[in-house]
């Protein structure tokens, strides 16, 4: 969702968030290539390469998928520091098996406010020295759950609607405007 925003330790790793527990990581191997859109995309037709220019990055890291975000830290002397975004965050994913190539993931991010990205930024992750399909089967379980997660506290927030109180179901016997069940000195 947004460049350089994952706070990294003195290892490099990415510091988790509260309650956040590591899937699976990938320590070497893994190209990252950004298309960040100078315009989004207007109007149905539109697609990501027509609408003004795009600004391209690449970069070679590693990898975590953790049970909220998707992070990637560069190795070094790259264009960008890190890409951290939030599993609910990934419009859409497709993974790719060309017939002349290695597979790759590809997906669309839906940027936050002042995260270095617009609408219609794509990342395309390659693995250079392992299989693709283990990793995007837990991206999408993780991604699934993300979302279904975010669903719930929405629901939860939104709270019960507000109820009436039921008609008098009991039936009251009125003399003069008294109430006949009244207790016995009441008059």
């Amino acid at each position: 969702m947004a460049l350089n925003w994952a706070m990294l330790s003195s290892h490099r790793a990415p510091v988790p968030l509260p309650n956040e527990m590591t899937i699976t990581t990938v320590d070497s191997g893994v190209d990252v290539s950004l298309t960040i859109l100078d315009t989004p995309p207007v109007g149905p037709s539109s697609t990501a390469g027509r609408s003004g220019g795009a600004k391209k990055m690449k970069a070679t890291g590693r990898l975590w998928l953790t049970d909220q975000r998707f992070i990637f830290v560069t190795d070094a002397n790259s264009s960008f520091e890190s890409l951290s975004v939030p599993l609910h965050a990934i419009l859409s994913t497709r993974f790719e098996q060309p017939t002349f190539g290695a597979n790759y993931l590809t997906f669309q991010v839906k940027p936050s406010a002042e995260g270095g990205l617009t609408e219609g930024t794509t990342v395309e992750v390659r693995f250079k020295d392992r299989a693709m399909f283990e990793f995007v089967s837990l991206l999408e379980k993780s991604r699934e759950r993300a979302i279904y997660m975010k669903r719930q506290i929405q629901e939860d927030e939104e709270g019960l609607p507000t109820y009436t109180m039921p008609a008098e179901s009991s039936t009251v016997s009125m003399v003069g405007g008294i109430p006949v069940e009244n207790p016995p000195s009441y008059a």
